[in-house]
């Protein structure tokens, strides 16, 4: 074949020295494919419905790395109506000459070796978000089909492969006038638990990505469905600003107390760093970070610089301007963070992560660069914006007053726990197993299901804490309020958390939970779900990493029970139920019951065990953060103040009932 001077779209960023003599040559092979299918999980997280969404985005960031390295403009992503997917890019084109070590085309090492691409050679791309990932060969490996078809030197090139083994050689199969890649792959099923898209889950990682990486256009076409015009459902991202339009986003169901968005955008010891900044009237602070355009859930060395370089430029303005000088008492970082919605997104050519997820920088230079960028740029906004200033200062201020109450408040907690012995409020019916990792907790709602639950449960590993009523809305409230309510002060005493032990600040310490599993448990109605969202609110805002760590869950007890004489199934979806209906009638006399559970003080402790509490038969949604910026956003518009947007969002979301706002 001819020799192409062009580039491959395996992941990443900025090309740097010669970009054009992009070729086999560039193109280093690390290690083999063959552990790919025995141990998935290894590779992509899960091979449940992360895992599977986890394959799209790898192929879109081979997209979005020549998008970074200046060759590429837009992303079309297809779902299929066989539930396939296609990636498409006007980028280069993946290199189809022949590459000397591996005795085959660029394009199949790319697509049977793991670790295979441009990515790894320095003078091909700069910085790489894939190289977090697997690469598009994980894909391959994993797919019952993959199709990679490449537009370059005025041909069209295709290979077909199936479970990542090639189905032939590559061949030309006509000529073109556009360059760029397009990959089709099918998941296998016989890897995956399900093989279904979420259009949802793909729209908001795309989104992300456009904000990410600014000027890039990416679109997302579902062709299983149409609408009442005959229309594909179809989603399309765009950003001119990047993250400004992110921070704008986020933030649009709160009240901003400052006018502008402060935007950094700087080079500091190489590595490229951008962040948007904003202050509005919530008790939370809300920072998401990146790193090569991967949400780094755990933080690390570059969150660390943006903290370090705000709570000091923040506090040396503070000082000169006198506004502390009244103060009895000190200042920390957190009231420097409080109704802080902000985005850090840096680029480092060899990013290391450690932590549980891998999502923790641990770069040490990353710090200082940040910290560098945020202290200038923070510097001159807040010289050349006094008004804003003094707006945020004020803020900060008023965190630091409520701090102090909310630590007296907790230290009342923490005195009542030590003086009442066990220090477990009197509503918990605890388990007899002491090994925490055995151990679940269902938080029930109201007195009446409570105590059915008592009664159905495992007394050995399961205990139950009753929850009255709605909980406290943490949205909204102080943080002295959250921690005088009654109901939270319980669930903090039943799981044996504490909180505030670092420093004063509102870190969470895991180490003495006592349950593993804190299951939420509420009626399959409007009410049900609406103190499942206040609780989960809650465990988000103060106990994220109880999420992080894998503990929380959302009990699913059934919506009905269809009887015809001695025959009964229990059913969790309208599906299930027609099924039942039909299944339970057919061809038989008699009329076929159905009743609609609203409250789980309808069943009693028999069938609340069967349906809900056995570990054989239930089912538990267990809750995970895929985008703490996406949730991030969700709860501040369905807890917070603006009806419209949470009322638009409840009608499209819900399956069942009247929506009462």
């Amino acid at each position: 074949m001819d020799n192409l001077n062009e580039e491959v779209n395996v992941n990443n960023t900025k090309a740097v020295g010669n970009s054009n003599e992009y070729s086999a040559d560039s193109i280093q092979v690390l290690e083999g494919l063959e552990a790919v299918r025995k141990r998935p999980a290894m590779y992509i997280g899960d091979t449940n419905i992360k895992g599977l969404h986890h394959l799209v985005y790898e192929v879109v960031d081979n997209s979005i790395d020549e998008a970074l390295a200046g060759h590429c403009k837009v992303i079309d992503a297809f779902i299929n109506e066989d539930g396939s997917i296609t990636v498409s890019d006007d980028g280069r084109g993946i290199p189809v000459d022949y590459h000397e070590k591996e005795k085959k085309s660029a394009l199949e090492v790319v697509l049977t070796v793991l670790h295979a691409g441009g990515k790894f050679d320095k003078d091909s791309y700069k910085v790489s978000g894939g190289l977090h990932g697997v690469g598009v060969s994980c894909v391959n490996a994993l797919s019952s089909y993959l199709k990679a078809e490449v537009y370059r030197n005025g041909k069209k090139y295709q290979q077909e492969f199936s479970i990542g083994k090639p189905l032939g050689n590559v061949t030309v199969v006509g000529d073109t006038d556009r360059t760029g890649t397009t990959i089709t792959f099918k998941p296998d099923a016989s890897i995956f638990t399900t093989v279904e898209y979420n259009f949802e889950i793909l729209e908001s990682r795309l989104r992300e990505l456009a904000y990410l990486n600014k000027k890039i256009r990416l679109t997302l076409t579902d062709k299983r469905e149409k609408d009442e015009n005959d229309n594909f459902r179809f989603a399309e991202f765009y950003s001119e600003e990047g993250l400004k339009e992110f921070v704008a986003f986020l933030d649009e169901n709160r009240e901003k107390i400052t006018e502008n968005i402060i935007n950094v955008e700087a080079e500091k010891a190489g590595v490229p760093v951008e962040i948007a900044l904003q202050y509005n009237n919530s008790y939370s602070e809300n920072v998401h970070s990146y790193v090569n355009n991967i949400n780094t859930i755990e933080g690390g060395t570059h969150l660390s610089g943006f903290r370090r370089g705000l709570t000091r430029t923040l506090k040396a303005y503070a000082e000169k301007s006198g506004m502390l000088a009244k103060l009895k008492f000190e200042i920390s970082g957190d009231d420097f963070r409080e109704g802080l919605t902000a985005v850090i997104s840096v680029k480092v050519q060899e990013p290391q992560f450690e932590g549980q997820t891998k999502t923790k920088l641990g770069n040490n230079d990353v710090m200082g660069a940040v910290d560098q960028a945020v202290s200038e740029a923070l510097g001159n906004y807040l010289e050349e914006n006094p008004r804003d200033a003094r707006i945020i200062v004020q803020k900060v201020i008023l965190a630091a007053t409520a701090r102090l109450a909310a630590r007296k408040a907790r230290e009342l907690v923490q005195r009542k726990s030590v003086l009442s012995g066990s220090g477990l409020p009197g509503k918990l019916a605890d388990c007899a197993e002491r090994d925490a990792s055995l151990c679940e907790i269902y938080l029930v709602e109201g007195d009446s299901a409570g105590g059915t639950a008592k009664q159905g449960r495992d007394r050995k590993f399961q205990a139950i804490m009753p929850l009255r009523g709605k909980i406290l809305n943490v949205e909204k409230a102080m943080n002295h309020k959250i921690f005088e309510n009654e109901e939270i002060k319980n669930i903090f005493q039943a799981l044996g958390v504490s909180i505030g032990t670092i420093d004063d600040s509102m870190a969470l310490n895991l180490e003495k939970l006592r349950y593993h599993k804190v299951i939420i448990m509420t009626d399959a109605d409007i009410d049900g779900s609406h103190i499942t969202t206040l609780i989960m609110t809650f465990f988000f805002r103060h106990m994220q990493d109880l999420i992080a760590n894998g503990h929380l869950y959302v009990a699913t007890p059934p919506l009905y029970l269809i009887k015809r004489g001695q025959q009964e199934r229990y059913c969790w979806t309208e599906d299930d139920r027609q099924r039942a209906v039909e299944d339970l009638g057919k061809g038989k006399e008699g009329s076929v019951h159905i009743q609609r559970y609203k409250g789980l003080g309808e069943m009693n402790a028999e069938q609340l065990w069967e349906t809900t509490m056995n570990p054989e038969k239930r089912t538990l949604r267990q809750i995970t953060i895929d985008s703490a910026a996406e949730a991030d956003r969700i709860f501040s518009m369905l807890m917070g103040d603006d009806v419209p947007p949470r009322r638009e969002f409840i009608e499209k979301h819900a399956k069942y009932a009247k929506i009462d706002v």
